[in-house]
């Protein structure tokens, strides 16, 4: 079975393993993205309730910036991968990459104060201009030793959340560097091994988190729900690559990675159908039950996997990625898959 989905547009082969993994994170963020979004009219960026006041706690103990991090790492991975591809194009791969910053700081801005001021793209970009770009001049040794100190220290000064996404984007660009993005898919035994330690390590961790949950140190709560978010994190990101080597692999690639794919464009078309939902139903969010959410979620979800395999059926790229993409070269890339060979 080919573990690849045919060329990109620098002609290195997909990672599809990337793309199920983005899907599968897009899915979470969702999930713990609904009832924040729908708070727009609260002028405030509310935070999902973690304790579960309908009796699903269990569900922000598994959802709770479990996904961000996968998705931040997701970036910085990308980043590097786009960055060895500009590279074999131009003589000038840095621009490239700042230009494409440069338009998602745009996109992210956009959709920040026309629709939701929980945006993360904007965050994404900034880092990525600041953090990102610059680190690409460093030995790879440096980049990976930055990634350890920036996720470390967060965390340990009662930091979380956005904070971490610096280190997050250095640990990504260093799997690249290092070729581990790259053996991902012929991977077994690593990421069985490697799970089952931060399983492990994440029990402790979630039992410190649910005994702080109820005090009122917040500097302390902060330190434990980012120590736990990291690793069920890593926890889930080691699970997939390893059910991705057994005959689940299909059905997997079949669910997320047509989300994954067009990550962008579902990232920002759920924000618009998160707030219809919430003017439809006319209740408060904040009296929403999980199962509520829940149910939002998936539908959403289940809508958006529809249409983008429908989608990719005929294009190439998502609609947003197209865009993205253009703006990126400078040229306008193919976009129908018209005549095109699949891989």
């Amino acid at each position: 079975m080919s573990h690849v989905q045919g060329p990109d547009s620098g002609g290195r082969p997909r990672i599809d393993a990337l793309d199920v993994l983005r899907g599968f994170a897009l899915c979470g963020i969702l999930l713990v993205n609904v009832k924040p979004i729908a708070n727009v009219d609260a002028g405030v960026v509310r935070t999902t309730d973690a304790a579960g006041a309908d009796g699903l706690a269990w569900l922000g103990y598994l959802a709770d910036q479990r996904f961000f991090p996968i998705f931040s790492l997701l970036f910085g991975i990308g980043f590097s991968l786009l960055l060895e591809s500009a590279s074999a194009r131009t003589d000038r791969p840095r621009v490239v990459l700042a230009r494409r910053l440069l338009v998602l700081l745009a996109m992210g801005l956009a959709h920040m104060f026309l629709l939701w001021r929980g945006d993360i793209l904007t965050i994404y970009a900034v880092v990525g201009l600041v953090v990102l770009l610059p680190s690409t001049w460093l030995p790879r040794w440096a980049v990976a030793v930055l990634a350890g100190v920036l996720l470390v220290l967060p965390p340990f000064v009662g930091s979380n959340g956005v904070v971490l996404v610096p280190g997050l984007f250095l640990l990504g660009s260093a799997l690249t560097r290092y070729g581990v993005t790259a053996r991902m898919e012929r991977a077994t035994w690593g990421p069985v091994m490697l799970g089952a330690v931060f399983a492990v390590l994440a029990v402790p961790a979630l039992w410190v988190q649910v005994r702080l949950s109820a005090e009122s140190d917040g500097a302390a709560f902060s330190t434990a729900l980012a120590v736990a978010g990291l690793l069920v994190a890593g926890a889930y990101v080691c699970g997939m690559l390893a059910l991705l080597r057994t005959p689940l692999r299909p059905a997997l690639q079949a669910v997320f990675a047509p989300l994954g794919r067009m990550a962008l464009t579902n990232y920002l078309t759920a924000t618009v159908l998160v707030l219809l939902v919430s003017r439809l139903l006319g209740t408060p969010p904040e009296t929403w039950s999980t199962v509520t959410v829940l149910l939002i979620a998936g539908g959403i979800l289940a809508a958006q996997r529809v249409l983008s395999g429908l989608w990719l059926r005929r294009y190439r790229y998502g609609p947003l990625e197209w865009l993205w993409r253009w703006a990126t070269w400078l040229r306008r890339p193919a976009l129908s898959r018209q005549g095109e060979s699949e891989g």
